[in-house]
């Protein structure tokens, strides 16, 4: 069997709504200990949530950089969430992963969030970067490189889509993308019938 391909720098250049739909599937590696993304929100820069709305920051910096790129930020002053820069350098879009189904490196996943139940170790931006052991020191790291390994899909997952979460501005964007029927989903969605 044939090994999975490895994403490079060149799959986020490009608009942040075609690169989080297509990262649903993909496995995402930190230190040999990770999963199968299936839960992602996109941010593009002119939207009124996304960190680089107003202009950079020291902090959101890396977000302006070229694609490719990891953004990690706190959360409330308490939890970390991992984002990949999208689009080419200067647009400062990204996509949040939101949650993983666990696959390899679960017991040292299990030590770090202090629990057992498989389906909440990644169920969450928060609880991703814990379980991985993913902080503010990975940011500005390339996706392509030691410490981080990507992997395209294996195939084309049916995807659920809808409005982010957490959020009041902009809140009905239906840029929140997630594998459907995934147990290991932050939250569930609720499906809009077509039209």
């Amino acid at each position: 069997m044939s090994r999975p391909r490895r994403l490079r720098r060149g799959f986020f250049a490009r608009s942040v709504h075609a690169v989080a739909p297509e990262l649903v599937g993909t496995t995402l590696l930190f230190k040999g200990v990770g999963g199968v993304i299936v839960e992602v929100e996109a941010y593009h820069h002119t939207d009124p949530v996304a960190h680089s709305f107003r202009g950079p920051t020291e902090s959101n910096a890396v977000m302006f950089g070229p694609p490719g790129y990891t953004y990690v930020y706190r959360s409330y002053g308490i939890h970390w969430c991992l984002n990949f820069v999208c689009e080419p350098e200067g647009s400062a879009s990204a996509v949040l992963i939101r949650a993983l189904a666990p696959t390899q490196g679960l017991p040292a996943m299990r030590r770090r969030r202090g629990l057992a139940e498989e389906r909440l170790l990644c169920s969450g931006p928060g609880r991703v970067c814990e379980a991985l052991g993913v902080t503010g020191a990975h940011n500005g790291l390339a996706l392509d490189k030691a410490p981080f390994e990507l992997f395209a899909r294996a195939e084309e997952p049916v995807l659920a889509v809808g409005p982010r979460v957490g959020i009041t501005k902009a809140a009905e964007m239906p840029w929140r993308y997630g594998l459907k029927g995934s147990r290991f989903l932050s939250k569930p969605f609720s499906i809009r019938s077509p039209g």
